[in-house]
């Protein structure tokens, strides 16, 4: 993660302090995304990790975050954004992060399918590592 998460006034104990820190714009889009997440995970843990935003479920799923030009999500491996690639042509893609703005939020369904493709590499995992 080379360019740094918004600079909070006082460290994020979980997600609700962190979006209340953000300004308006960002905090909707984040929240959006959250709910997206969330629809896509429900069983899914979330959390501060790194000062930011995660879901875990066997493991961490995806990261999310605001910095001072663009929000992200980190989508945590690179096989998931070679499978989705096309789909997030649109958007600058680092690693394994997609970036977006208020302005221009990443899609729902792409979001959902990232997740639950993330959902599906934690189960193998873990399932793997009962054997």
């Amino acid at each position: 993660m080379k360019a740094r998460a918004r600079r909070m006034a006082h460290p994020a104990r979980d997600i609700n302090s962190y979006l209340r820190e953000l300004p308006p714009g960002q905090r909707a889009a984040l929240k959006d995304l959250r709910r997206t997440i969330r629809s896509a995970a429900p069983k899914a843990e979330e959390g501060i990790s790194y000062g930011i935003p995660v879901f875990k479920y066997h493991g961490p799923l995806v990261f999310f975050a605001a910095f001072r030009d663009h929000c992200s999500l980190f989508a945590v491996g690179k096989s998931i954004l070679k499978t989705f690639d096309s789909q997030f042509k649109p958007f600058r893609s680092s690693g394994t992060t997609i970036h977006f703005s208020p302005e221009k939020p990443l899609p729902k369904t792409l979001v959902r399918k990232i997740v639950k493709a993330r959902l599906r590499e934690n189960e193998m995992r873990a399932m793997s590592k009962l054997k």
